[in-house]
């Protein structure tokens, strides 16, 4: 399994999933260039994957579709999701990651330094 979503992140996927109007709707998470450290954490849904450059995986009840050049890099990540009292988010521990900027949605890994933002 290349990810794992704890059952709070899969909670909390289920009910924003239901919002969405499609029955083939699934998480597709990775990463691209940019943020402070170099990568950033991309998710969002979808519909279409394809078959040559992407994989598919059932994770705790959730479709999940990640690109293919993207699963070295995020391989063995946790997504969790977070309640306090200022709201909720979802957290990434991801254990490839070497540097991670203060916030926690950039990072690098010994591989891959991707390309940082200069504004940063």
């Amino acid at each position: 399994m290349i990810l794992n979503i704890t059952d709070a992140a899969s909670s909390q996927i289920q009910e924003m999933m239901k919002e969405e109007e499609s029955d083939n709707i699934r998480l597709r998470f990775g990463v691209k260039g940019g943020g402070c450290s170099g990568l950033s954490y991309a998710m969002g849904f979808e519909e279409d994957i394809n078959e040559e450059l992407d994989v598919l995986e059932d994770n705790n009840g959730i479709p999940v579709v990640i690109h293919r050049q993207d699963v070295p890099i995020i391989e063995g990540t946790t997504i969790d999701f977070k309640q306090n009292m200022m709201g909720g988010g979802f957290t990434i521990d991801n254990p490839n990651a070497i540097v991670s900027c203060g916030c926690g949605s950039s990072f690098k890994t010994a591989t891959n330094a991707g390309t940082p933002d200069e504004n940063c």
